[in-house]
């Protein structure tokens, strides 16, 4: 359940896009064809599904205070946290090399569509984001930290890829001269933003908790306000 439940709140409540805005340049500047916005998104999806759960052992083993116990007692009241920034880009921009490397091999139109924005991944802030997020959040698992890498890239893919398809049909409508381009495109992101925050009561938890206090509460107005009807019927009588 846990793992479900981070992996719907990764995509559609806390989504990288619409809910803490990283990423905006990429997504701003790729989504105008469809298929670019698939390409770069996969590559989102990888270079996320392998750098957060990498990014979660260096700090589990390397990073937090007190990681380095595992070389021995006079380790552990090293702390090597200040070197996160560091390590975490050091960890993206390797990865993102390789996936640049296999695009222009195995597909060299959609590297060259792509452009200078695939290498820009490795400065891409939801990448980083991802990392830090992690680290924040506290995931006590690595299975949760390559769910969340994996979960937190759909959600990006989505948002780019649901953009990108707009922006294709959008060309045909008849949108005011101030507000092409960029106008339209940032009034589109608000009310997908929107729609996308609706879902901020899914998985949350703890609703099952609080219905048997509410309950508890309703149950006591009623017996209250029906005592105070039976008083109210006993001095009607007693007046009569």
């Amino acid at each position: 359940m846990e793992h479900l439940e981070l992996f719907f709140k990764s995509i559609f409540v806390d989504n990288m896009v619409f809910a803490v805005f990283l990423g905006m340049c990429s997504y701003l500047a790729v989504s105008k064809k469809v298929a670019t916005a698939v390409g770069l998104g996969a590559a989102v999806i990888f270079v996320l599904a392998i750098t957060v759960p990498l990014n979660w052992l260096l700090d589990q083993y390397l990073l937090q205070p007190g990681a380095l116990s595992w070389l021995g007692e006079e380790y552990v009241d090293y702390d090597l946290s200040f070197l996160s920034f560091i390590m975490f880009i050091a960890t993206i921009a390797t990865m993102v090399q390789l996936v640049e490397i296999v695009v222009e091999k195995f597909s060299p139109s959609l590297y060259n569509s792509l452009g200078i924005f695939l290498p820009l991944i490795a400065v891409n802030c939801a990448i980083l984001g991802g990392s830090l997020f992690m680290q924040s959040r506290e995931i006590e698992t690595l299975g949760l930290a390559f769910n969340y890498g994996v979960s937190s890239g759909i959600g990006w893919f989505l948002a780019i890829l649901a953009i990108a398809a707009i922006r294709e049909k959008i060309r045909y409508s008849n949108v005011p001269a101030p507000l092409r381009g960029l106008g339209i495109t940032f009034i589109i992101t608000g009310l997908m933003g929107i729609g996308f925050l609706s879902f901020g009561g899914m998985l949350t938890g703890g609703d099952e908790e609080e219905k048997p206090a509410a309950t508890e509460t309703v149950l006591e107005d009623i017996k209250i306000e029906t005592e105070k009807a039976k008083e109210l019927a006993e001095n009607t009588k007693t007046i009569d």
